[in-house]
């Protein structure tokens, strides 16, 4: 099996040595190509308006000033000798899961994946703060997802589906179990941080604000809060189908 492994973090992240450790348990023939910088945020954005730049840093260690997603379309479509049979995406410093999906670049390089037609996984770790030090067990993820990547790979999914794994922020002999679940739905808003540089001239942050939210039952929210490995199944079809007839009469 040939795996190509991409992230959001970018090449020299803790998160991908860490997702390289646990993709060498399903295979030999591993790939790494992954942005030159961190693109946290970046979603399922293409580099279009500038040229991609190429770097080998290793044996089958490639870095790409872009997004997730080009890196994801340079691996398949320049770099590895053919298609690879899976695209590992992460270990994200962090969970994405509710809202979060839809800015995770870490998600966009498994929803590239699934366009191309190759089984894609994205994989997150939680964390907390001791202090003003963020501290990422990655070890979590990388115990228990080579038995969970063997299941999940043998699954047969239908084309245009993803799978979103996300990793409670506990030691592994802590988590209670694994789930599928649907995405939750977080209470946050972006707010505009103004701020002043050495000459007096504003610039800007987008930070974010959210409320404390329970997570319903069978969410990724409520799962991770419960130290629960969450597998969601997430597709590229965004058609909200449910309200098609009724948009039908009313154009009618």
């Amino acid at each position: 099996m040939r795996i190509l492994l991409t992230n959001d973090d970018g090449i020299h992240a803790e998160g991908l040595a860490s997702l390289e450790r646990v993709a060498r348990t399903l295979s030999d023939d591993v790939w790494v190509v992954a942005p030159e910088q961190d693109q946290s945020g970046y979603a399922h954005s293409l580099s279009i308006s500038e040229p991609l730049r190429l770097r080998k840093i290793g044996e089958k260690h490639f870095a790409v000033r872009g997004t997730p997603t080009d890196c994801v379309i340079m691996g398949v479509k320049k770099i590895l000798p053919g298609a690879p049979d899976l695209i590992l995406s992460g270990i994200n410093s962090g969970a994405n899961i509710a809202d979060d999906v839809t800015y995770s670049g870490t998600v966009a390089g498994a929803m590239e994946g699934a366009l191309l037609g190759i089984r894609s996984i994205a994989l997150s770790q939680g964390y907390s703060y001791v202090g003003e030090d963020r501290v990422v067990p990655y070890e979590t993820t990388e115990v228990l997802a080579p038995a969970l990547l063997k299941k999940l790979v043998a699954t047969p999914l239908p084309d245009g589906v993803l799978l979103n794994v996300n990793f409670p922020n506990c030691l592994p002999e802590e988590v209670a179990g694994t789930v599928v679940t649907s995405q939750g739905k977080l209470v946050h808003s972006l707010w505009v941080d103004e701020r002043r540089d050495g000459r007096g001239l504003p610039y800007y942050w987008l930070r974010f604000g959210r409320e404390p939210v329970e997570g319903k039952q069978g969410t990724d929210l409520h799962a991770l809060r419960n130290r629960l490995v969450s597998v969601t199944p997430l597709q590229l079809d965004l058609t909200a189908h449910e309200i098609r007839d009724q948009l039908s009469k009313a154009l009618a």
